[in-house]
């Protein structure tokens, strides 16, 4: 399993400087095998409308959808706030975090907040 947070999806679907390496990831892994917490599709949305279009930013949901999504429930809403509180994570980032490690999946990212956290590679 692996588990994608926004900037690896933003990067891939606008082409970013990042995204050869980003596609290569996603591109290796069946979409069932990639897990993607539900405030990814907020900030991927959010941030390629801004940038791109409401209808980029559909096309990109519709790309996510057809990964893992993980709804936040009670257990992972618990694990994240203790990620926060233990590692100084925002909790857009404890999120991603916890959904990551939850389901025991390499989070990948270029999110410096991340960036020396166990089982994170960063690109």
């Amino acid at each position: 399993m692996i588990c994608v947070d926004s900037y690896g999806w933003i990067e891939r679907i606008t082409n970013g400087p990042k995204a050869a390496r980003y596609n290569e990831i996603i591109d290796a892994a069946a979409a069932r095998e990639i897990v993607t917490a539900t405030i990814v599709i907020y900030e991927v949305y959010r941030r390629v409308k801004q940038a791109a279009g409401e209808e980029t930013a559909l096309e990109a949901v519709a790309a996510l959808s057809e990964t893992n999504i993980v709804a936040v429930e009670q257990t992972i809403a618990l694990e994240a706030a203790d990620y926060s509180i233990e590692l100084g994570l925002h909790m857009s980032d404890a999120f991603v975090y916890a959904t990551a490690r939850h389901f025991d999946a390499e989070l990948y990212t270029s999110d410096e907040d991340l960036r020396k956290l166990k089982h994170v590679t960063f690109i």
